[in-house]
C-alpha cells in the first residue's frame, strides 16, 4: 500500500514531530493488506483502518474544524471514526467497527494525506494550538500500539500465523535470578512535575507515604511462570481472586494468551509470527488477575504504582521500558486535586477512572519517547492481549 509522507515545510520541532508520528503509523500498517485492515478480532479491538482514521479524524475534529480555508473530508467520518466523545456527537458502536469496510483502506490513505495537508500548512504558518496538537500526537502513539496489539490478536487466531511486523524479535531479558532490592520508607513525591507533555491522569505531582519495601530488580520471566503452571498455578483456587478464579474457569484460562503447546515444546505468537517461547524473556500477555496469582504463589505481591515509580528513581531496575507493561497493585483512580479539561478534551481520562488497574513502565510496540516514569496505563483485570506482564514486590 501507499504510504503518507507528510514532508516537513519549515523545519520546527512541531512540524518534523508531526511527520514523524505520522509516518510511523503508516509504517506499522505497511505489512497489511487491506483485507488484514478490516478485520476486528473481538469487542475490546479495532481495525488498524480504524485506528489510521480515527488519529486522523482526531486532528481533523479538534484541531481543523471551523478554521478558515479548511474543506472536511466526508462529513460521514465524524459518525465512523469518533471513539468515545459523547460531547462531539453519535459514533459507530465500537464491536461494530469491523463492519465498516467502506471507506477503504485506500480511501482513510487520502484521507490522512488531505488532513496531513491542511496541518502542515497550519503548523508551517505558526498557527496550529501546540498544546492539542501535542496531545493529538500523544493520542496517536498510543494508537500505534494499539494497532500492534490489536492486529496481533487477530493474526493469533489465524491458522497461518501471519506477522503484523515481519522481521520483529523478541527483545532479550536480563540473564540470572531476580535479586529484591531494598527501598527506605519515605514521604514520595508522584506524579508529573515540570516541563514535558503528560496526560492529565499523570497530575497533579502529590506527596505519598512509603513504607519500607523491596522490589524485583527485573520482571518476571518466561521461564519462572512455567515453573508456576507445572506447580498447578491455575489448578489452585486459593491462589485467585474470586473473580479471577471465575475468568480462569469461564475462558479455561491454562497458560498466558498467545502460548501455545507442541511436540517440541512451547511456542508463543508474538508481531514477527509464532516462535519458539524464549525462557529467558519476561512473561506478557497476562491479565491483572494472573499476576496476583504469581505473585501470591512466589510469596510477593504487585507493587504499588508510587512504589514503582518511586523505586525507578532511587534503585537500579531493568527492563523497564522496552519489555512488557507491569501491573500493579493499585486501582486507576484520579490523584488528589485531579480535574478533567473543559469541553470533549475532558473525556479523554477522567471518565475511564473506575474499574481498572493500573500498569506501568512501557513495552516493545510502545513508540519512541512515547512514555516516561509517570505514565499511567490502564485496563481491566482480566484483558490479556495488551503486552502485559508484572515485577514482584515484597514488604521490607
Amino acid at each position: 500500500m501507499d504510504l503518507v509522507d507528510p514532508t516537513p515545510r519549515p523545519d520546527t520541532a512541531l512540524c518534523v514531530a508531526y511527520a514523524a508520528v505520522r509516518r510511523h503509523t503508516e509504517h506499522l500498517a505497511a505489512a497489511l493488506t487491506p483485507e488484514d485492515q478490516c478485520v476486528q478480532s473481538m469487542p475490546d479491538a479495532s481495525p488498524a483502518k480504524w485506528h489510521r482514521a480515527h488519529t486522523t479524524w482526531f486532528f481533523e475534529q479538534f484541531v481543523l474544524d471551523g478554521r478558515p480555508g479548511y474543506a472536511g473530508f466526508d462529513p460521514a467520518f465524524g459518525f465512523l471514526f469518533n471513539s468515545y466523545y459523547e460531547t462531539v456527537g453519535p459514533r459507530q458502536p465500537r464491536p461494530s467497527r469491523g463492519v465498516i469496510t467502506r471507506p477503504s483502506a485506500a480511501d482513510v490513505t487520502r484521507y490522512r494525506e488531505h488532513v496531513d495537508a491542511a496541518m502542515m500548512d497550519l503548523l508551517a504558518a505558526g498557527e496550529g494550538p501546540e498544546a492539542l496538537v501535542a496531545l493529538g500526537l500523544h493520542h496517536e502513539q498510543q494508537h500505534q500500539e494499539l494497532l500492534v496489539t490489536d492486529m496481533l490478536h487477530a493474526f493469533a487466531a489465524s491458522p497461518l500465523a501471519p506477522a503484523v511486523l515481519p522481521g520483529w524479535r523478541e527483545p532479550p531479558g536480563m540473564a540470572g535470578e531476580a535479586r529484591f532490592l531494598p527501598v527506605d520508607g519515605t514521604v514520595a513525591l508522584i506524579g508529573h512535575r515540570g516541563e514535558g507533555f503528560h496526560f492529565d491522569n499523570e497530575a497533579p505531582a502529590h506527596r505519598v507515604l512509603l513504607a519500607p519495601f523491596r522490589i524485583a530488580e527485573r520482571c518476571v520471566h518466561n521461564r519462572e511462570w512455567l515453573a508456576f503452571m507445572a506447580d498447578g498455578g491455575y489448578r489452585t483456587p486459593s491462589l485467585w481472586m474470586s473473580d479471577g478464579w471465575d475468568a480462569v474457569r469461564r475462558e479455561g484460562w491454562t497458560a498466558p494468551l498467545y502460548w501455545r503447546e507442541r511436540d517440541d515444546g512451547w511456542w508463543q505468537m508474538g508481531p514477527g509470527g509464532l516462535a519458539p517461547l524464549q525462557p529467558d524473556a519476561p512473561i506478557r500477555h497476562v491479565s491483572w488477575y494472573e499476576a496476583d496469582a504469581y505473585a501470591r504463589w512466589a510469596g510477593a505481591r504487585l507493587p504499588e504504582e508510587a512504589e514503582w515509580e518511586h523505586a525507578l528513581a532511587t534503585v537500579a531496575l531493568h527492563e523497564i521500558a522496552s519489555h512488557v507493561w507491569q501491573w500493579t497493585g493499585s486501582a486507576y483512580r484520579p490523584y488528589p486535586g485531579f480535574a478533567p479539561a473543559s469541553g470533549a478534551i475532558g473525556e479523554y481520562n477522567g471518565k475511564f477512572m473506575i474499574g481498572q488497574m493500573v500498569l506501568r513502565g512501557g513495552s516493545f510496540a510502545t513508540p519512541a519517547g512515547h512514555a516516561r516514569p509517570s505514565y499511567r496505563n490502564f485496563f481491566q483485570p482480566d484483558k490479556r492481549w495488551q503486552v502485559s506482564g508484572l515485577r514482584l514486590a515484597r514488604d521490607a
